[in-house]
């Protein structure tokens, strides 16, 4: 028997999840030096971590010891920032080990999950590997929720997790609370990604999640702290669930440099704050930009990266044409996307250089 015989036949049809990739190997692939590439394909924050997590990383000492399997000071400190108590908040290796955790408390096999695509990729990527089926609710034209379309398919199909993504990536737009709430009167747990959330300055639920029995909100200190490399994340969950997340959870999860970067950041909160409003600032400027092309149409976004559909040429084209400029954006090759690109939020330095390349390609 091969070794390939013996993996599960379900692995072994599944398609890989593609990640963007790391700015060095993009550097190696475009035969440049990476100082000179501008990466916009992934939502990371261009300014990087605080001065203070800057500083708590230089001085870490304690590589050698296990972290905190609780991560105690951090949950305290999350508490004060997004107003749910400590005892309902879960730390994780980013907002994904999260998603695989829900899965792992929720799914039986053969269970169901809704997923309203366009979206955040993972929600269905975990699907088949926890032996779930996950059923696909495409949302509107302008990648708003289709309520009704949900509420029918969490009834027939029995379903017990429905996952959504406000402001959705790589739609951008916010989720309307009252649609939100609307889907928590069906018999499912809703599981809500606000990776995006300070950029939208809007209001989260992340308080809401203590203290209903079937939501839970995830977030991440990828984005707006500018942690994405020491992947760090954390959800909001119901009392009723903390015992059996602690049951399952990876004793040593987050590492202590996330750890201690992730303390650091929420110390200084208000810093990273304002530089998330730069960004929502430069997304709005994208937005305006874009739309005065021929060859763009941009939607609306509440996130730091603005969804375009491209007219007249291939979107793959339109990136490959960046990308010899230096310039990474995000193409997805899918059915409904398959004629947008996505380009985050930059530098105002950045920004500059990318208006300057769209200009000469038109």
């Amino acid at each position: 028997m091969t070794a390939k015989a013996r993996i599960r036949r379900d692995i072994a049809a599944m398609s890989a999840y593609t990640p963007t990739t790391s700015l060095e190997v993009f550097a190696e692939r475009l035969g440049r030096e990476a100082a000179a590439l501008i990466k916009l394909d992934a939502n990371e924050n261009p300014y990087g971590p605080s001065p203070r997590a800057r500083e708590a990383l230089a001085q870490l000492a304690q590589m050698h010891i296990y972290p905190d399997p609780e991560s105690g000071r951090l949950r305290a400190l999350l508490a004060d920032y997004c107003g749910a108590p400590a005892a309902n908040i879960l730390c994780g290796a980013g907002a994904d080990e999260l998603i695989e955790l829900v899965f792992q408390l929720f799914i039986e096999p053969g269970d169901v999950i809704l997923d309203a695509p366009p979206t955040f990729a993972m929600y269905s990527f975990n699907a088949p590997l926890y032996h779930a089926r996950a059923v696909e609710v495409p949302r509107r034209d302008d990648f708003s929720l289709d309520i009704p379309a949900l509420e029918a398919a969490a009834r027939q199909q029995r379903a017990k997790l429905l996952f959504l993504c406000s402001p959705n990536n790589p739609s951008g737009n916010l989720l309307p609370r009252r649609d939100i709430e609307r889907l928590l009167r069906l018999p499912l747990t809703v599981v809500l990604d606000e990776a995006y959330i300070e950029f939208a300055e809007a209001e989260s639920l992340a308080a809401l999640a203590a203290r209903l029995p079937n939501l839970i909100v995830l977030r991440t200190f990828s984005k707006w702290a500018g942690l994405a490399g020491l992947r760090v994340g954390y959800g909001i969950f119901p009392s009723a669930l903390m015992p059996h997340l602690w049951k399952i959870k990876q004793p040593y999860n987050v590492n202590v440099a996330a750890d201690i970067a992730a303390q650091a950041s929420l110390e200084d909160a208000d810093f990273l704050l304002r530089r998330a409003r730069q960004l929502s600032g430069q997304r709005q400027r994208l937005e305006a930009a874009l739309g005065a092309l021929p060859y763009l149409a941009p939607y609306p976004s509440r996130a730091n990266f603005v969804l375009s559909r491209v007219i007249g040429m291939s979107a793959a084209d339109l990136r490959d044409r960046l990308a010899a400029r230096g310039i990474i954006v995000r193409y997805y090759d899918k059915p409904r996307l398959r004629d947008h690109i996505r380009i985050s939020a930059g530098s105002p330095a950045q920004v500059d250089r990318l208006l300057a390349a769209l200009q000469a390609i038109a």
